[in-house]
Parts: structure tokens; C-alpha cells; sequence
């Protein structure tokens, strides 16, 4: 068996590579990977959807989010447009992204039955506090951070 480390971060994200690689092998026939189907369902949910919207929502930031945004535009299967307020870019799913869905989502569905008979229902339940704990964590994190940096201005001024 490997040697399990001690670091909380070192942990979590091999766990977290493994379960993506995991879904992604499974998810292969529909030509998306679970990045992009979560991406693409969290776009369907809330069109349209403003990029800075889509991104709080993910936890992500923009620059992140873009990334994640440009093969599935050029793909055909989310499309970019002016929001009412010119500054704002809406993203919509078009007709190929909702077909990528419908094909993707039985896959999706039947990962997540394996990974749930596996784990079992308390596990997936101890999993979603530790994800929404860690969440918790980083958002207090980063406000943290956005007010330090915001006094370190007014102190330069």
C-alpha cells in the first residue's frame, strides 16, 4: 500500500485526481470530461449568465473560469454575448451543449451510483461537510487577503 502523507493538501488532491480521472474515463463517449460537464451544467441552470456570476458560483476565479470557457465556445456548445449592461459578458449554452448534456448525463449518473454504492451514504455525506468546511475556510481566506490588501493601498496613498 503507499505511503499515505501527512499533509491534509497532498491528500485531498490525489483523491481528487483519481475521482476526476475516474469520471472522465466514463464520461469519454459523450467527448466531454466532468470539468466541463459540471461547467456546462451550471450554465444550464442559470442562463444567461453573467462570467463573474458563473464564477462565484464555481468558486472559481475569471481567469480560471475563461479557460475553462474557451474549448467549449470554440467547441460550439456555449455561446458569448453582450450582456443588457455592456460591461458584462453573458454565457448561454446553445442547442449542441444542451445534446452534450442529454448524452453526457446517464454517464455522469451512472459514475455517481458506482461511486455511491462504494463510499456509501455516510461517506459522500462526510465528504460534502469537508468540501463545504474547506470552502468555509478558503473564502475567509481570501477575504482576508482582499482587506489586507485594500489597507496596504489606502496606507500607500
Amino acid at each position: 500500500m503507499k505511503r499515505q502523507p501527512t499533509c491534509i493538501c497532498v491528500n485531498l488532491r490525489r483523491a481528487s485526481r483519481a475521482l476526476s480521472a475516474f469520471y472522465d474515463e466514463a464520461m469519454a463517449p459523450s467527448g466531454i470530461t466532468v470539468t466541463q460537464f459540471s461547467l456546462l451544467r451550471a450554465v444550464e441552470r442559470e442562463q444567461p449568465v453573467a462570467i463573474s456570476a458563473l464564477a462565484a458560483d464555481m468558486e472559481l476565479d475569471r481567469t480560471t473560469l475563461a479557460r475553462n470557457i474557451a474549448p467549449l465556445e470554440r467547441a460550439g456548445l456555449l455561446a458569448l454575448a453582450p450582456g443588457e449592461d455592456q460591461r458584462v459578458t453573458e454565457v448561454r449554452l446553445t442547442a449542441a451543449g444542451s445534446a452534450t448534456i442529454r448524452r453526457a448525463s446517464p454517464l455522469w449518473e451512472a459514475v455517481q451510483r458506482r461511486i455511491a454504492a462504494q463510499l456509501g451514504d455516510e461517506r459522500i455525506a462526510q465528504l460534502r461537510e469537508i468540501g463545504a468546511a474547506i470552502s468555509v475556510l478558503s473564502s475567509a481566506d481570501e477575504s482576508d487577503s482582499i482587506r489586507a490588501k485594500q489597507r496596504r493601498r489606502r496606507g500607500s496613498r
